[in-house]
């Protein structure tokens, strides 16, 4: 059984499969292109959660460091296994990778057998009656819940054979990670989603919004490396509207898989490509204007507050990511990618679909009905989600004398320098981006 982002026993298909077969060697390759682009806190997540993983194998956990294409055949061949079973990867690289494995496999006599994977419904499945894909997120919805998916998988039984009869590596220390992560267990997953499904989604619909109050459940990360699997979370799902809300967040993950599975180009190229064309700042003053993005000194408190959240756990809540981003992309004009490439060093939870398809979301080169003329305003943004300014004095505390009314433009405070300046002007910049983008219409 190759593991990767399906790091649980409960509800994993691909590893019910395996342990009908036989004895089951557990094994994870720690792949260095992986090592190579994540942060510290998505490591140190990963390997917490390896090593939760092989505390319940028993220590069996088979870990190798190097490229897949070798690693799985070799541990087949040393074990005497005849077979592999492990999830599909529907990502650009990953189905890649996957193809080039099962080739091998297959040209060393192993039988390799892709099973399940980290989504309800496996991108690409969802499609109009002409066989072509969605681009848009609600017919798709719609179509995504009438395929529907399985009930949960039990996790079954099996008899685990692996370290250390077989050689493993040590799983590697946490690197040097500043960021206070959760922790990173099946257990823990479970535990989160029972606490959140018992105290804040019945009210979802109505809270998810605010950054100000615990109204999200916060299980990115896990989802994103599969110690629980959406499967599991939408069968405890009713038909209430706060119940269909989150169920409708859990489609929009799946869709935006969906639509990087149909054009992987859009790693790093805009859907639209008539946005190719949009003026965009990318001199060094463009630069500067980044690094104080980055750091969280833009002086506008909720855009600050969320940088300042991200580098503290490695999370940011959603609504605050659309803030943050509208303001990167519309208020400096700078490319989305550099933001997205930002969050995917940073993101505890970084799924490249999600990522870059919400920043594309947000910068207007996406999936979305109403594009680039939608502007984020980070104060009006601020008083509507963070109303008594709770969120941006969490992360911000120079502004806890900042009266209410003014927490989110403290340079209207009165006050002698209740905070930095703002380092460009909503208003004007708002101005600019609308101009670029008429421009690009007529042209």
């Amino acid at each position: 059984m190759w593991f990767r982002r399906d790091l649980r026993l409960a509800d994993n298909e691909a590893l019910c499969a395996a342990a009908l077969n036989a004895e089951v060697v557990p094994l994870f390759v720690l792949d260095p292109r992986f090592l190579a682009t994540s942060g510290a806190a998505r490591l140190a997540f990963l390997f917490r959660s390896l090593r939760s993983l092989n505390e319940q194998l028993g220590g069996a956990l088979v870990v190798r460091t190097g490229n897949p294409q070798e690693i799985v055949a070799a541990v087949a061949k040393e074990s005497g296994a005849d077979a592999v079973f492990f999830a599909k990867d529907f990502a650009p690289y990953g189905m890649q990778r996957d193809a080039q494995v099962v080739a091998h496999l297959l040209s060393k006599g192993i039988n390799a057998n892709q099973v399940g994977s980290a989504y309800a419904v496996e991108p690409g499945s969802v499609r109009k009656n002409d066989g072509t894909p969605y681009a848009v997120f609600t017919p798709f919805s719609k179509i995504w819940m009438q395929i529907g998916w399985p009930a949960p998988f039990a996790a079954p039984q099996v008899k685990w054979v692996g370290a250390p009869s077989i050689a493993t590596e040590v799983i590697p220390n946490d690197p040097k990670c500043s960021a206070s992560l959760p922790e990173a267990s099946e257990q823990a997953a479970w535990n989160i989603w029972e606490s959140f499904r018992d105290s804040a989604l019945d009210s979802y619909n109505e809270t998810r919004n605010n950054p100000d109050i615990s109204g999200t459940s916060k299980l990115s990360p896990y989802l994103r490396f599969g110690l629980i699997h959406p499967r599991s979370l939408l069968a405890e799902l009713n038909e209430t509207k706060a119940h269909a809300v989150y169920r409708s967040e859990l489609g929009w993950r799946e869709f935006y898989a969906d639509v990087l599975f149909h054009q992987p180009r859009t790693v790093r190229e805009n859907l639209q490509r008539k946005m190719d064309a949009m003026v965009l700042n990318t001199d060094d003053r463009a630069r500067e204007l980044f690094a104080l993005w980055c750091e969280g000194k833009t002086g506008y408190p909720i855009v600050d507050a969320g940088m300042k959240q991200l580098l503290a756990t490695g999370w940011m809540h959603n609504r605050v990511r659309m803030i943050v981003a509208s303001f990167l992309v519309k208020d400096l004009h700078l490319p989305w990618q550099w933001g997205a490439k930002y969050f995917m060093q940073h993101l505890v939870d970084g799924d490249i679909a999600s990522n870059q398809h919400g920043w594309q979301w947000t910068a207007g080169t996406g999936t979305d009905a109403s594009p680039y003329f939608r502007i984020f305003n980070p104060i009006s943004q601020g008083e509507k989600f963070d109303p008594n300014g709770d969120y941006v004095r969490t992360w911000i505390p120079e502004l806890a004398d900042v009266p209410n009314d003014v927490v989110h433009a403290p340079w209207l405070s009165g006050l002698l320098n209740p905070y930095i300046e703002p380092i460009v002007d909503h208003a004007a910049e708002r101005e600019v981006s609308l101009l670029r983008y008429k421009q690009l219409s007529v042209s």
